[in-house]
């Protein structure tokens, strides 16, 4: 399976950003998606997950109310949308596929991951 992010610049805080994930070489709809992010310095943090079907999805507190995670099963395809951007979300952001179902913040049951996408938000 092959994953590829796009989406990210640099926006203002306060601003938005979608980031898309194509994936490819794959049953998408076999696994579950997350998101993750990691600052200069910082380890590999969890963002959001989604389920294969789309309908149960699960947050980092950290992002909980601003960013929504989403998926359309037609185009092989999960969004991130990042709404009332700040300065700390600064990142580069991945996406990856899970091993199956399981709808989880451990990025050690993401099988495949994307090459990332930088999002800058300046204050």
């Amino acid at each position: 399976v092959q994953l590829q992010a796009s989406g990210g610049g640099l926006v203002q805080a306060g601003g938005s950003l979608r980031l898309s994930c194509a994936t490819s070489g794959g049953t998408f709809t076999n696994y579950a998606t997350g998101w993750f992010r990691q600052a200069p310095g910082k380890e590999r943090e969890f963002v959001a997950a989604i389920s294969r079907g789309g309908g149960s999805a699960t947050y980092a507190d950290s992002v909980k109310g601003r960013f929504t995670i989403s998926r359309d099963n037609a185009k092989n395809t999960v969004y991130l949308q990042q709404n009332s951007l700040k300065p700390e979300d600064t990142a580069v952001y991945y996406c990856a596929a899970a091993r199956g179902y399981l709808v989880t913040a451990r990025a050690s049951e993401y099988a495949y991951w994307g090459q990332g996408t930088q999002v800058t938000v300046s204050s």
